[in-house]
């Protein structure tokens, strides 16, 4: 893998053996390694790890104490449920401002979010400032505030760009920004970003989760399904559960490998673990954002017993979806289907993936003739003359 080492090749750099590599790897003593099925992948970059016993009194590099202000409802570790009360314990602030509006982005309340990050686009501190634009363009994606998020987008960009000189640590929280506003729109990568293995082991514990989940996601788009699961798994198991905003989206993205990978138990508990950390809280806007990907999943899991949360998801998703065509259409010049209901975008997305008409009934509890029906619709918005022909318009 492109960036990485095997236990063996790290083995021969660091004159070792490769029982002592895979010991380093255990012991969590190389920054950036990553787990893949029963052997690891380091990143070609990192040091041999020194003797412990030598550092007994070495500290936390100060550097970290700059990650404090960015992303902080997302970098902190919180039972379900305990969502608000751990905002309140955070002093007054531009940290507490930024967290509630993390809050009020993740529960799908978009123009509380956008007035509370508005506040802190020109912040001198890159951390909120970053924070600030991130939430702000998302934010203003599902307000139909279109120019607004991209003044918001552009902000980042130039902030990457100005920062080219800067620290590790701040680069890294800059790669992370400018790598996650860009794959979430499914918008090229800007020119400028570092490569995934430079800044990810700067990153602390819950940024790196959600950094994971936006690679994953990426491998997603590229059609690398069995491999962006692999970076799901080994996420969550390794510290990333306990990070509930970036569990959440990565229990998603886990869900849309799977349905692509047609393994549709494994999908099925993904979506469930997905809600019982998002439902506590009521952090249901990842769930709106990706419905289309998920390919009937929320039909089939969510809606029968939530019918009330089904249907807020749902406003989610038209709201998002509407705004996030109208940057990335233009943008990339490709036509995602436009028009369509969130209905007709499931039947469509898994005709695409190949799916039978009785596949798709039986997974989401419709007649066969009502999948025709959809299906016809969808052929007839999208002025296509056969079932094939809609795959260009999805994000599979």
């Amino acid at each position: 893998m492109k960036g990485y080492l095997s236990i063996r090749e790290a083995a021969e750099k660091w004159g070792v053996s490769e029982r002592r590599v895979n010991q380093y790897c255990a012991e969590g003593r190389i920054h950036g390694v990553q787990r893949f099925g029963t052997s690891w992948a380091i990143p070609d970059t990192a040091n041999k790890p020194g003797d412990p016993r030598k550092n007994k009194t070495h500290e936390p590099p100060k550097t970290m104490e700059l990650y404090t202000g960015f992303m902080p409802l997302m970098s902190t570790s919180f039972a379900p449920g305990k969502c608000m009360e751990t905002i309140e314990k955070i002093p007054n602030g531009p940290k507490k401002e930024i967290a509630l509006a993390e809050y009020y982005y993740f529960s799908g309340q978009a123009e509380k979010a956008m007035q509370k990050a508005e506040l802190y686009l020109t912040y001198s501190e890159a951390a909120y400032r970053l924070s600030a634009c991130l939430i702000y363009a998302y934010a203003c994606l599902s307000m139909g505030q279109i120019s607004h998020a991209r003044y918001a987008l552009n902000e980042i960009k130039k902030t990457l760009a100005d920062g080219a000189k800067q620290a590790p640590h701040v680069r890294a929280i800059e790669a992370f920004v400018a790598s996650a506003s860009a794959v979430l729109l499914h918008l090229p990568l800007p020119e400028e970003i570092p490569s995934v293995h430079e800044f990810l082991p700067l990153l602390p514990p819950g940024l790196r989760a959600f950094a994971l989940y936006v690679l994953a996601h990426y491998l997603y788009l590229k059609e690398d399904y069995s491999r962006s699961a692999g970076i799901v798994e080994a996420t969550l198991a390794m510290g990333g559960e306990e990070y509930p905003i970036p569990a959440i989206y990565l229990h998603l993205v886990a869900v849309m490998d799977y349905m692509s990978l047609r393994e549709l138990e494994k999908a099925e508990c993904h979506m469930l673990a997905a809600w019982e950390k998002a439902q506590p809280d009521d952090l249901i806007e990842g769930l709106g954002e990706h419905h289309g990907l998920l390919g009937g999943m929320l039909e089939a899991v969510i809606k029968p017993k939530w019918p009330e949360d089904f249907k807020r998801i749902i406003d989610i998703t038209y709201r998002f979806s509407s705004g996030w065509r109208r940057v990335h259409n233009p943008i990339t010049g490709h036509d995602v289907a436009d028009d369509l209901t969130t209905t007709e975008f499931t039947v469509a997305m898994l005709t695409a993936r190949g799916w039978t008409q009785q596949e798709i009934a039986e997974r989401m509890n419709i007649s066969v003739n009502t999948v025709k029906s959809y299906i016809a619709q969808v052929k007839n918005k999208l002025c296509v003359k056969n079932r094939k022909e809609p795959k260009k318009y999805m994000l599979l």
